[in-house]
């Protein structure tokens, strides 16, 4: 299954503004403009015309990684119950009966960060400098600090947790901790070398042209390019209770692509946790993990302007390197186990807002019209899978570790160097590509 979101090649949509889930780490009662400038962050979207300097942030050194483990120790120990009854009545927000203390040194440290955390400091660069003033946020200043759930080299967006991770009740995609152990569970029902050998993917190819190009790599009567590609009917899987939609049912392939939509699509999560190896079609777009993976050791890129030749390409070299087209599925899929638990999805969220908040120039004061946000507001009129998928999603209380520590931020050679590397694994397999075809026109 494919979802996506966006709206053609600005992406800007206002389906893609920011409401902030409970963080793990707040009390239950979230005061909507306890960030105010993220709910006005909308008001325009910045084009970059030149990249912004990397120079003078750091001068920090990291090395590179690609294969970490990580151990979160996460309980909660103190729950605070919701109560529907009393909100329904008053309409109220409860108050803070258990607030949490800012340097409680008694809580346990966290684990280290995923790497793809370094970006943080990289998507708030532009503001290092001037700070995010007043008149910024109230007059859209550029440029404007915009939260979207994925970004591009053609502007500033800064990247936040999508809402699929608390579940998509439009469609039954559970909550993204339940999904992640059934994924795992998936993944040990075919071992890979007895699944299917071709690239499979699932989806709404009408959204977009480049989906629709895609399915025209499908196995026919006439050409063969080792692909089985099914479009998606949504209307037809929700009268008949999305039984055929079933993620972790869906890893019984060797492949799997995973191809934008009219912008970047939440499926990359789901595909790359099947442990196939994913044939990713070159991307436009970036979510606030993706730059954390690495081609040629989490995923096999594929060309976008010549996709059929590059699957089949991909799919006879799988097959004749079993080993490490399977490894290349092993690291895809332990990056999403590892890397993108819940906790540090909250983490993220976290560590971003409190480096954003740290470029404020201006304290920020609560508007009159301010409407207050919590647990109960949100959950107490939901009704259906979307108030089950609320309830299996909601955090009962404070973590009892502090969030992750972050790794230190990239230095421009730092940068430079996890560039250089995508760059060149790229370059490296379309060079095999090339010598395939010549071979094969050589052959005939």
């Amino acid at each position: 299954m494919q979802e996506d979101s966006g709206s053609g090649p600005s992406r800007h949509s206002n389906k893609d503004e920011i409401w902030l889930p409970v963080i793990k780490s707040l009390p239950r009662s979230v005061v909507v403009l306890l960030f105010p400038a993220v709910l006005i962050i909308g008001v325009l979207a910045y084009t970059r015309e030149t990249q912004p300097t990397l120079s003078g942030i750091s001068s920090t050194k990291s090395s590179l990684s690609t294969t970490r483990t990580f151990k979160i120790p996460f309980s909660v120990q103190r729950e605070t119950p919701l109560n529907c009854n009393v909100y329904n009545l008053t309409r109220t927000c409860p108050t803070n009966q258990d607030p949490i203390k800012e340097d409680d040194q008694s809580r346990p440290s966290g684990a280290t960060c995923p790497d793809y955390f370094r970006w943080i400091e990289e998507d708030l660069r532009p503001w290092a400098y001037t700070g995010i003033t007043q008149e910024m946020v109230e007059r859209a200043k550029q440029p404007p600090p915009l939260f979207r759930y994925c970004g591009n080299d053609d502007t500033l967006d800064i990247v936040f947790p999508d809402w699929s991770f608390w579940g998509w009740a439009e469609v039954n995609i559970k909550p993204w901790e339940i999904l992640l152990g059934e994924l795992k569970k998936g993944n040990e029902r075919i071992p890979w070398l007895n699944r299917e050998p071709y690239a499979y993917w699932k989806g709404n190819p009408s959204v977009a042209e480049t989906r629709e190009d895609l399915m025209k790599c499908n196995v026919s009567q006439n050409q063969e390019w080792n692909a089985r590609l099914y479009a998606q009917n949504w209307k037809r899987e929700s009268e008949e209770g999305f039984k055929k939609s079933e993620l972790a049912s869906q890893c019984t392939h060797r492949y799997k692509v995973y191809i934008e939509g009219s912008a970047w699509s939440v499926s990359e999560k789901y595909i790359l946790a099947c442990d196939s190896a994913t044939l990713l079609v070159k991307p436009h777009y970036y979510d606030f993990f993706s730059r954390g993976l690495i081609p040629g050791h989490h995923y096999w890129p594929i060309k976008e302007d010549d996709k059929c030749r590059s699957i089949k390409f991909a799919v006879d070299w799988g097959n004749s390197h079993n080993q490490r087209a399977h490894q290349i599925g092993k690291a895809g899929s332990e990056f999403i186990q590892e890397e993108l638990k819940m906790d540090f999805v909250y983490d993220y969220m976290f560590h971003l807002l409190n480096a954003y908040a740290k470029l404020f120039t201006y304290k920020p004061s609560i508007s009159g019209n301010a409407t207050e946000l919590c647990v109960e507001s949100m959950v107490c009129g939901a009704e259906g899978l979307e108030k089950k998928f609320m309830m299996e999603s909601l955090v009962k209380g404070p973590a009892d570790t502090d969030p992750c520590t972050m790794p230190a931020p990239f230095d421009p050679p730092s940068l430079y160097a996890q560039l250089q590397r995508k760059k060149s694994s790229i370059q490296q397999i379309e060079s095999w590509e090339r010598s395939y075809w010549e071979n094969q026109n050589i052959t005939s």
